[in-house]
Order: structure tokens, then C-alpha cells, then sequence
């Protein structure tokens, strides 16, 4: 087991009940796969550098977990086809 800290953003064009629903999916997703979030952190809506899919700012989560390696390459996929994710990035501490 590592710990990692993931960041993902979700769609501004996202309500807030889908928001909540991302948000507690991947949380259950990591505890389901026997990690353990550690920490939650809602930072909120943020204007981007550069536009991402015609859009100008999304909603920017980070989740402080301890999760098994390949289990972190499964969840990557995962948010890669998850609609209201634009984008998300693992950092291994």
C-alpha cells in the first residue's frame, strides 16, 4: 500500500448533487478496492490556465488516500471514462 494524493476536476457544467455524487463515488471506490481516504479536500470552482474542452474552470477536488498500486491504474481508467471528470492526476507521496 501507497499513499497517493489524487486531484481531479469536475465539469462546471456539473450540478451540485452530480458533484457530490462524483465526489462519493471515487471515495467508495477506493474503500471498496481496501484503501482508505484519508483525507477530502473541496477547494472549489478555479478559473484554468488554458481552456479544456471549451471550457474556461472546473471544480477542484483532492483526496489524500492509501491504496495498493494497481488498484490506483484500474481507478485511473476509470476516471479517464467517467463523464463530468476533465481531468485527474495520482501523486505518489
Amino acid at each position: 500500500m501507497n499513499k497517493y494524493e489524487l486531484m481531479f476536476i469536475i465539469a462546471s457544467s456539473a450540478s451540485d448533487e452530480k458533484k457530490e455524487e462524483l465526489i462519493s463515488k471515487f471515495k467508495s471506490y477506493v474503500e471498496a478496492h481496501k484503501g482508505t481516504v484519508e483525507g477530502v479536500e473541496k477547494i472549489g470552482m478555479k478559473k484554468f490556465a488554458y481552456p479544456i474542452n471549451f471550457s474556461n474552470e472546473g471544480y477542484y477536488v483532492i483526496f489524500n488516500i492509501l491504496m495498493d498500486p494497481a488498484e490506483v491504474d484500474a481507478m485511473n481508467k476509470l476516471m479517464t471514462i467517467t463523464d463530468g471528470i476533465v481531468r485527474q492526476m495520482f501523486v505518489k507521496k
